[in-house]
């Protein structure tokens, strides 16, 4: 396996997919129908935020998002939104989805989200995806990671409490949680030695 920064166009639409199997749970009220969230979300990602694990054939196993000052992985603005969604539908979706936002941290790198392709799970692509963000992050002058975790998604915290993270605090979602499906997130951070 190897991983790479950025993406090929043709991958868009994978990618896509990928992200709205992993966050479609959470993001379906905001960004749903599943057609015009692809759309959005094709639209909407950066390739300079993200980190791709590749088999040796090229095959995309998983990607890993990061956030910047100068943006993220998935980081659609009114154009983007009122293109998928016309102009009513990007005007609330903006809003909720402001709601959502976390800040750039500048004293931490921030993960966007990390996703695997389901037939590869369970190989390391996880795994290899966080260190691959961890060496981004110490490129970029960092002493630490950090990640918002939906408590509901127990996998995935285990995997980065694997992975050196720890919690640093809980957010709860308070009236969020009728239009996002979960409770809190969970602040995780990975300091870098």
């Amino acid at each position: 396996m190897r991983i790479g920064q950025g993406f090929e166009e043709h991958e868009r639409a994978r990618i896509a997919a990928l992200y709205w199997e992993a966050f479609g749970a959470k993001l379906g009220r905001v960004l749903g129908p599943r057609p015009r969230a692809l759309r959005f979300i094709d639209h909407a990602l950066d390739p300079a935020h993200a980190l791709c694990a590749r088999a040796p054939d090229g095959e995309l196993l998983g990607v890993a998002g990061f956030k910047t000052a100068r943006g993220a992985l998935v980081l659609g603005g009114p154009k983007a939104l009122r293109a998928a969604y016309g102009p009513v539908g990007a005007v609330w979706r903006a809003g909720l989805l402001n709601l959502l936002e976390s800040d750039v941290d500048n004293a931490r790198f921030l993960v966007d989200g990390i996703f695997v392709a389901p037939e590869t799970r369970g190989r390391g692509v996880g795994s290899r995806l966080i260190e691959a963000l961890a060496q981004e992050a110490r490129a970029r002058g960092h002493d630490e990671i950090r990640l918002e975790v939906v408590d509901e998604n127990i996998r995935a915290r285990a995997l980065y409490e694997r992975r050196g993270f720890v919690a640093a605090g809980r957010r709860p979602a308070g009236p969020l949680r009728l239009v996002f499906g979960f409770r809190a997130t969970t602040t995780m951070i990975r300091r870098l030695g």
